[in-house]
């Protein structure tokens, strides 16, 4: 990527924003759990007892429903900024790291805002443009491009002022 002697202007690792913990997913399992198996034995109780597969059917699709959220955590984006090219690197759980790189001087940085999507953050060079931190908040795409660009912009200046 970069050699040791470039000065390093940027350097950040994305990643999703971890909504429950570990302990607190537990916690609402357990409720779900509890409350899955406690429903069906009511139905049990009446009769009805095919009801009580229903209840493990939901229970299974709320854990399922967690951890594949829990897995798309994993992902995570890393740029970095040198005064001679910007690298990005974008690994996902179960799939081939995507590489890419441009040169600092003729990449722009855009936050745009398509209509029935959220903001994009983009990096954009030669007809070519990268989106990165789709899974970060609007506050945080707009905090992340302005350190993009003011990274860049310090990366400019000094390879343009020797």
């Amino acid at each position: 990527m970069t050699s040791h002697q470039e000065t390093l202007y940027f350097d950040a690792t994305l990643t999703p924003n971890r909504s429950l913990s570990p302990r607190a997913f537990a916690l609402v399992m357990g409720i779900v759990v509890a409350m899955s198996f406690f429903a069906g034995l009511a139905f049990v109780s009446m009769g009805a007892f095919p009801v009580i597969g229903f209840f493990g059917l939901d229970a299974l699709v709320i854990w399922l429903a967690f951890h594949l959220s829990f897995r798309s955590l994993k992902q995570e984006t890393r740029v970095r900024v040198t005064a001679e090219q910007i690298d990005l690197r974008h690994t996902s759980p179960g799939q081939k790291p995507r590489e890419a790189q441009m040169p600092t001087a003729f990449t722009q940085v855009r936050l745009e805002f398509p209509e029935r999507r959220p903001s994009e953050l983009k990096l954009a060079h030669g007809g070519k443009a990268w989106v990165i931190g789709r899974f970060l908040t609007p506050g945080e795409r707009k905090s992340l491009k302005e350190a993009l660009e003011s990274a860049i912009w310090r990366a400019q200046n000094e390879r343009y002022s020797t």
